[in-house]
This record gives C-alpha cells, structure tokens and sequence, in this order.
C-alpha cells in the first residue's frame, strides 16, 4: 500500500456528495474462476463490486440483522470527490460562488499533496447514495462499501435523531427543487441579489435549526402552491401595511400592544432565519423561500453533528466485523485481509495529545473502542462491568445491543450511558479545570469511582449539541416603531461572544431584517448585562 493510500485511509471520512460520472452496481453474483474468494489482486470491475457487496449485504443482513436502505453505488474520480467535497457534500446543489471558492482551495492543497481526499462518501436518502474512489483498490472498496454502504447506512435508517430530523424519501426532490428555484432566481433577479440573501443566510446556518423539535418535513409537491400562497398573502398586506403597522397619533396603541405582538411573532425564538422568513418586513417571497432552503439545509445536516462519533463508531464497527466474517469464510485472502488491517489501523488511529496536528479526539477511534467495549461488557463482563452496566453485563446479546444503542441514542446520551471505567482507562482520560482566573489547570477527576462519574459528565458535555452552538435568540421586534429587531446571547460559563465575528454577522443579520439589529449579551444564571452590540453603530 503506498504513502498516499495510507494517508486516505488515515482521514477516513463520511460526507455526503454528488457526483456527475456514475455506475450502478446491480448486476447479479456470479462464479469465478479463483473459486470462493471475492476477488484477487487489487484490480476491480463493476462486477466484481456487485458480487462483493451482495457478499456483504448477505452478511449484514443476515448475520448481524442490519437493516440499511437500498444502495447505489457509483464510482468517482478524485475531480468530482472534489467537486462533491466543495458543495456541502449533496448531490445536487444550487449554485453559490463560495463553492467555486472551496474547491479552488481543496484542489491546491490536493494537488500540491497537502491534503487527501476520501475513500468514500455516502448520502443519507432512500435509496442511499455511495460514492467510492476510482482510484481505490478492490479491498478499499470492500471495506469502504461495508463501512459506508452498510455501517452508515444502516445508522442513517434506525438512528432517531435522524428519523426525527431528516426524510430520506424526499431529500433529492428537496436538493432538485433549491438547485431549480436558485438558478431561476438568478435569471429573475440577478446572481449579485441572490447572491446577497445567501450570503446572509449562509452566515446563519447554524442558528437556523429548530431545536425544540418543530422543525417542518419539507415537501416539494407543494412547493409551488405554498410560494403562489405567499405571493398573494404578500399583495393583500400591501394594500393595508400602513394601517396594520404604523399606530395612529391620535390613538395611542391599546394597552399589552407589545405583549401581544410578541405572542403573536412566537418570541422568545431560537431559529432566527425560521424567524426572519416568517417576520422580516422587507423580503419578497422569492427571499423567504431562499431563507427556507438554507434552513433545510442546516437541518439535514444537525443530526450529523449530533451523531458524529456514534455514526463513525457504528460505521468503523460494521466493517471490521464483516471483513472479518469474510475471511473467517475464505472470501478475501490474506493480501486482501492485510490491505484492510493497514486501511483499519490508520482509520482509527489516535494521535497523541502532543503530536502535530492534533485535534482533539478521533470519532473514528473512541466510537469504534466504544462499540467493541459495549460487546465485552455483554459477554465477557467483569464485577466491575456488572455494576455500571447492569442491564447489558452477560446478557450475550452484544449485536442486539449495539443496534439498540445505535437507535436511542445521539453522541451526548451515548457516552453517557456506556463509557465504562476500563476504557477510561485504557485510553487514560482525566478531567482538567481550566479556570482562567487560576495560575495553573487543574486535575478534578482521577481513576477512582467519583472520578469516572466526573470524567463521563466531563466528556459528554462536550458532545452537548447546546454547548456547541451560542444559545441566541429574538427576544423582541418593535413592528410599530423604528422596527429594531433585539436579539439575546445567554453567556454559559463565561463564553463570550467574539466582538468582530458579532459585528460581521449582525451586517447580514440586518440585511434579512431591513432595520437594525441589537444583540444583548446577558449572563444566564444572573441576567447581568455583559456586552451590547449595534448593527447601526458607527
């Protein structure tokens, strides 16, 4: 395996992207002249990858009792690996010149061989997309298709934070009608005013989800009757904006005015681009609907945030399992085994605290030892396995297990539930305390019982998906006045938001909203005021 295969496998990856050459690997199983084994050498056909993922389908589905979608896989040439990696990882997408950007930059560093690309990708619909590299060797593709085609796939099915969140039936009519509708947006209107509500919108995909779990299940059929609706409630306001939203000198504004203004506007509200669709005074249809693409966007991708070291974990775990299975059988031999440990052990390497490079923990690794502990702990338990994990220890159903997990859960809950002391150990994690008003950090949590307890609290916080993003919210809209749009950041232990990145962000803020924008930074256990920022400030 050379240097450059190695550090491919070493970045692994999951995305999710298009690709324009494709192939689809239906063809039947057939005989081969080598006997059991799958395939020999590192050469691959397209019959050769359907016969080696119905080898491994039969295993998943038979053996470990997988349930993932139907797949399609086509193959890609690193150009359009590139091209996918450059559009967010969909395969379709609307035009935007922040694409053309990404790619320039990726390839550079591709081409120069600072950085490696993928060895597959896979789309979370139904059926399920899965991209492999031309350039892969036939055991890569036996172990990307087992990973990708099988371990994600299943985990984008069952999991229910992406049952909850995402509808894998509608995902590619969803992408076809945003490509369709910006492109014709940009004959309509012009590329630069697109362009301007994208930007803004862009610049507010993460604060566009819906949390509480409201979010809506798109369906393009009825896209264009929802966009004629719009356009005609926006002709029958235009007629009486004034009187609605201008109160009369004579009369002043009745009493709970603003109180019912807010009720009415649904404040406080944490999605501020579902808000400045719904509200923003100025915006045409056209405008709203390019805000409600962005937020469908931004929620097809939260449950990938959520689910990363699960997802990665599973995915990991399903491969070596059935490339195992397949050589326990006789269908790969022993170059191929060896190709996979080699691919394996780069995947889920973890680097050392103080190597180059380092960002934090692997998902690929933690998620991958995490899912192999669950299996120890059901059937090789220890008294100390028995106490923390009573209702799993021993009880000899490790597969079952796993799915259940893989179903439940999200990154958060996950470890909470079934990070164990020994692989705390094993992978030697304690907890700091990294006050900044105290000279030195701190070890608050060791090996011993409360320290495990810590430790678990510690790591899972940091897989929180309300300790990720800056808890922002609209908080009040003066409709009847200078229509100053008022947001809120609730300040969790001292993290504050940056002053430049603020000032930036409430520019586009301002240009969704019309008029000014104010954003408060409060302390969420006091309300202390902490900071204010002004769009309109000089």
């Amino acid at each position: 395996m050379t240097e450059k295969r190695e550090r491919q496998a070493a970045r692994g990856a999951t995305g999710k992207a298009p690709a324009k050459r494709k192939t689809t690997s239906a063809a039947p199983a057939t005989a081969t002249a080598t006997g059991d084994l799958l395939f020999e050498g590192p050469a691959w056909s397209f019959e050769t990858l359907a016969r080696t993922h119905d080898a491994i389908e039969e295993i998943a589905r038979g053996e470990l009792g997988l349930d993932p979608y139907p797949t399609r896989l086509e193959v890609v040439s690193s150009e359009q690996m590139l091209d996918a990696y450059a559009a967010t990882g969909m395969p379709v997408m609307y035009p935007h010149w922040s694409f053309g950007k990404r790619f320039a930059r990726q390839e550079m560093l591709y081409r120069k061989g600072f950085q490696q690309l993928a060895l597959e990708i896979v789309i979370n619909s139904n059926p399920s997309l899965c991209y492999i590299m031309e350039d892969n060797t036939m055991a890569a593709q036996a172990t990307v298709i087992a990973h990708a085609a099988i371990g994600h796939n299943h985990f984008f099915r069952h999991n229910h934070v992406f049952r909850e969140w995402t509808d894998a039936d509608t995902v590619l009519d969803e992408l076809r009608h945003a490509r369709r509708f910006v492109m014709d947006c940009e004959e309509r209107h012009g590329r630069p005013a697109v362009e301007e509500v994208l930007d803004a919108a862009h610049a507010l995909l993460s604060h566009g989800v819906d949390r509480a779990g409201r979010g809506e299940r798109p369906d393009p059929v009825a896209t264009r009757a929802r966009l004629a609706e719009r356009a005609r409630q926006q002709r029958l306001a235009a007629q009486d904006l004034w009187l609605r939203t201008v109160p009369s000198r004579a009369e002043p504004p009745e009493e709970g005015t603003a109180v019912a203004e807010r009720r009415a506007m649904g404040l406080p509200e944490e999605n501020l681009l579902l808000f400045l669709e719904n509200h923003a005074p100025l915006l045409d249809a056209w405008q709203r609907e390019l805000l409600r693409i962005v937020r469908w966007l931004a929620t097809y991708f939260e449950p990938q945030r959520q689910t990363k070291l699960m997802n990665e974990g599973c995915a990991t775990w399903c491969h070596f399992e059935i490339m195992q299975r397949l050589r326990d059988r006789g269908r790969i031999g022993d170059g191929a085994m060896l190709e996979f440990l080699d691919l394996h052990s780069m995947v889920v390497a973890q680097p050392s605290f103080d190597a180059q490079g380092y960002g934090g923990l692997n998902p690929y690794a933690l998620g991958f030892a995490m899912m192999r502990d669950i299996v120890r702990v059901c059937t090789e338990p220890t008294e100390e396995d028995a106490a923390w994990f009573p209702d799993i220890a021993g009880n000899a159903r490790p597969v079952e297990t796993l799915r259940h997990a893989w179903a439940e859960f999200r990154d958060e809950s996950f470890v909470r539930q079934y990070l164990s002391p020994r692989l705390i150990r094993e992978w030697r994690l304690f907890a700091l305390c990294d006050d900044a008003a105290a000279p030195a950090l701190r070890v608050e949590a060791i090996h011993d019982d409360e320290g495990y307890r810590r430790i678990v609290r510690a790591l899972a916080d940091q897989y929180d998906p309300a300790a990720q993003t800056p808890a922002i919210e609209v908080t009040g809209a003066d409709m009847r006045g200078e229509r100053v749009l008022h947001l809120r950041h609730a300040v969790q232990d001292g993290r504050v938001l940056d002053p430049l990145e603020v000032r930036r962000t409430l520019r586009h803020v301002q240009r969704l909203w019309g008029y000014a924008v104010h954003l408060t930074e409060r302390d969420a256990e006091t309300d202390a005021e902490l900071a204010v920022y002004r769009s309109d400030a000089a």
